[in-house]
This record gives C-alpha cells, structure tokens and sequence, in this order.
C-alpha cells in the first residue's frame, strides 16, 4: 500500500491544480474525443508551445475524424510538415479511418476499445477517457514517470518492463473515478511545472511532506538517470534534380526516417556519379543520430542506378512546394537553394 491514502492524494492534487493548474491550454477547451487524440498525438516528445500553432492548424484544415479519413496523405503531411516524428501524423491518418470504418464514426468510451484505434497505447487510451469522456482513465507519461519516482522513491529505469509496472499500479490506484479530467490535468502539470527534470520546485509542491526523493536527498538521482550514449554522426548523399522550375523529389517509404515524405533523392554513396558536382550540404539532429548531408546536382537519367529502386518520383513546381509534406531541413535547403 503506497504511503499517501487515494482520497489524500486526490484532495491535495485537485486543490493545487486547481490553484495552479494550467486551464488555457487550447485542447482544454471543449475537448472531443478527437481533438483530445490529435493534441496527445502531437504532445508526445514535443513541447507544449510548439505544438499549440499546429493543434490549430490541424482542426482548422481537419475539423473532424471524417474529414481527416477522407483526406490525402500528402495534405496531411503538408500540415504536418515540421512537428517532426512523422510516423505520428499517419497514425493520427490511420487512427481516423478506423474510427469512420470500423466504429460508424464513433469514439469508443471505454479504454480497450480506444486501445484498438491504430496508433493508441495506454497512456493515450487513458487520456481520452480522462479529458474527453472525465471518467476513469489512468494515465502514466514522461512527467507522471518523474513524479511518481521521487514521490514514491521507485528506483531503476523508468522505461523498463518493471519499473512500467509499478507506475502504472499506482496510477490505477491513485485515478479516482469522479473529477478525473482535471485530476489528470494536475497529474500532468505536477510534472511539467512543479517536479521538472532540473531544478524543481518542492518549496510549492503540495507533496513535498511525504516526497521520498526529498526526505533522502535523492532529487537529482531520481528518476534513475538513463545512461550516457554518444550520439554518432552519419553522413548521406541526396541529389538535385531540377529541370527550370520543376524538382524531382521521390516519396519516403512508410517506414523510417521521414516515412511518407517527399525528398530529395538519397544517393548511394558508393556509386555516386563521377564527375559528380556538390552544390551543398546541411545538418540534422535526429533522436539516434546526427546527419552530416551532402547534396549533388544529378541528371534524372542518373538516379535509375543511383538511388533505391521502387520509389515513387515526381516532378514537382518550385512554387506549390508548400502544398507538400517536406522534411524541414529539405525544405530549409531548398529555399536556401531558391534564394541563392
């Protein structure tokens, strides 16, 4: 039995959110079940302020899971263009033709039949029901893991098998069954505002009488840090193949890096062209490795054994490149490019 009673936990937590809760946030305000998956979708490893712009965009362009579902995959890559982690805008894709297909258009209530939606994990699951339904609905993220943690003193790496375990038995320990979008709301800012990664805040932490990190002077050894790895950096060869105002750009396979985006061609880097001509390069930071980018002008004819085969290619304009989903340092080095 965790050392905090449920109905003290809940108490104080609704009662400092909803003190010093954050209640402006756009999703907040007469949340669907719809707008509630789109806005987790993009919360995830993306920071609040960035994605409020594009949470906007998003229901402005796609008002609802119908609208979604019947939409192309390049105009939902357009507006997704630049949030990064793309596998997530064609599993927001494949989550809204569930919904219409399979569901009559109709979220489920109820947390395994949210789990089936495509795309939808627990922590997703729960959040729905939490924000878009207020009922049960247990929810454990990034922030959630780093609270429960030093409150609790739960030792080892957050992500593993075991750890997962116990976080989640007190999340469905501690989620009541009444108030619970706001207490999930306050779940949430707990981590994001007060017990933040650095420097947090327990002078304000209306857990902190009964805070284990704190009691044993452990608040910057808890969560246990995941150890240290050296980012490697790898280069990559893409070519440029332009014809007046027309680009050549190839379609990214579904699965990998920029999957479902449009892109310059890659090159095999053992069988570039000689003499082939460098007219630039860039940098790119993804979450496993650095990309160190050099760009060749190509000939189309070219790229037949030059590239990977079974791509799809097309030409497009320079000026409808918006209307496109573009990785942004593609798209940065094209208009680089254009000014130049």
């Amino acid at each position: 039995m965790p050392h905090i009673a449920a109905e003290e936990f809940t108490g104080r937590l609704l009662d400092w959110a909803q003190k010093q809760g954050r209640h402006d946030l756009p999703w907040q305000q007469n949340p669907t079940p719809y707008s509630v998956l789109v806005s987790e979708i993009m919360l995830q490893q993306t920071q609040v302020t960035t994605v409020v712009p594009y949470f906007h965009r998003w229901l402005h362009t796609f008002p609802t899971a119908q609208a979604l579902a019947a939409a192309h995959e390049d105009d939902v890559m357009a507006i997704w263009q630049g949030l990064g982690y793309y596998s997530r805008a064609r599993n927001l894709h494949k989550a809204a033709k569930y919904v219409v297909e399979q569901c009559d258009g109709h979220f489920p209530n109820d947390l395994k039949g949210l789990e089936a939606i495509p795309g939808v994990g627990r922590y997703t699951s729960g959040a729905v029901m939490s924000f878009a339904y207020d009922d049960y609905g247990p929810i454990v993220d990034g922030n959630v893991r780093r609270f429960f943690c030093r409150l609790f003193g739960v030792e080892g790496q957050p992500l593993s098998s075991a750890v997962s375990k116990r976080l989640w038995q007190l999340a469905e320990y501690y989620t009541p069954t009444t108030n619970n979008r706001r207490f999930a709301q306050g779940l949430l800012d707990m981590g994001a505002t007060l017990c933040t990664p650095k420097s947090p805040d327990c002078a304000r932490c209306p857990f902190a009488p009964d805070c284990v990190a704190k009691q044993q002077d452990r608040i910057n050894v808890l969560p246990t840090p995941k150890p240290k790895k050296v980012t490697p950096t790898k280069p990559g060869e893409f070519g440029w193949c332009q014809q007046g105002e027309r680009l050549l750009l190839v379609k990214r396979p579904d699965n990998g890096i920029w999957g479902g985006l449009w892109c310059l061609p890659e090159l095999n880097e053992n069988r570039i062209a000689e003499p082939a001509k460098p007219i630039g390069e860039f940098k790119h930071t993804f979450s496993h490795y650095k990309l160190a980018a050099s760009v060749y002008s190509v000939q189309e004819h070219e790229l037949e054994w030059q590239t990977e085969p079974g791509l799809e290619s097309q030409w497009f304009e320079l000026t409808r490149l918006d209307s496109i989903g573009l990785p942004k340092p593609i798209k940065t080095f094209i208009m680089a490019m254009e000014g130049s």
